[in-house]
């Protein structure tokens, strides 16, 4: 298994996801080691070298790098309030699959995410009001939760509003993975011939660990 301080670097997908899940377990273990990151810093001015592309959510408690124990320059990270694609995050992605060869996508959900629980509170309370640009990031979660809360009332009685959402996040993290394969001919072309690999998962933030979606 090559290391960040081997100086190899995870030539595909699965290799890099595989650098991600024992990053991860490092960090549940808390046997992560920040290493010298000044000497990075300094080595990464003029060229950076990141083995995965997380497309995450803005919450401060999931800090990406940490979450998988990656050090500066390992990870091109793209930060949105509920893990949304939109144009802006998908031009982001082609720039690092390009210009760094990155071959790993990950759509980073996690547990108690506060834009899905909006998107449900949107959908139980039809009254509720945000501001336009909240209201833009709510909508596009909207498709992923509509019909879980369809099905729910459906059933008739009272909806468990923590099961809706937590059904929900990870309905939003499939529907990003899937928009992100077809919302791009570069990456929709490099996904279906195996040269880039995009995968859906869930950081937990009460036991620390990340679940990655069966693909």
């Amino acid at each position: 298994m090559p290391s960040r301080n081997s100086g190899e670097r995870p030539k595909t997908g699965e290799e890099a996801l595989q650098w991600l899940k024992v990053g991860n377990d490092r960090y549940v273990k808390s046997l992560n080691n920040p290493g010298n990151a000044v000497a990075t810093r300094h080595e990464l001015i003029s060229e950076q070298d990141p083995f995965a592309i997380i497309l995450g959510c803005s919450d401060a408690r999931v800090p990406v790098e940490i979450v998988f124990d990656q050090g500066l320059g390992d990870l091109f990270v793209i930060r949105v309030a509920g893990n949304v694609v939109a144009p802006s995050q998908i031009g982001s992605i082609e720039f690092a699959v390009e210009k760094f060869d990155t071959r790993l996508v990950v759509v980073l959900g996690h547990s108690n995410c506060g834009a899905v629980t909006a998107c449900v509170d949107a959908l139980m309370n039809p009254e509720q009001n945000y501001t336009t640009n909240l209201q833009s990031i709510v909508d596009r979660i909207r498709p992923s939760v509509y019909n879980l809360h369809e099905l729910a009332t459906a059933k008739g009685g009272e909806v468990d509003k923590q099961k809706l959402i937590d059904s929900s996040i990870s309905a939003n993290v499939r529907m990003s993975v899937s928009q992100l394969k077809h919302a791009s001919r570069l990456l929709e072309d490099m996904n279906r011939t195996g040269e880039l690999l995009i995968v859906g998962a869930e950081y937990n933030l009460d036991t620390g660990e990340v679940e990655f979606l069966p693909m």
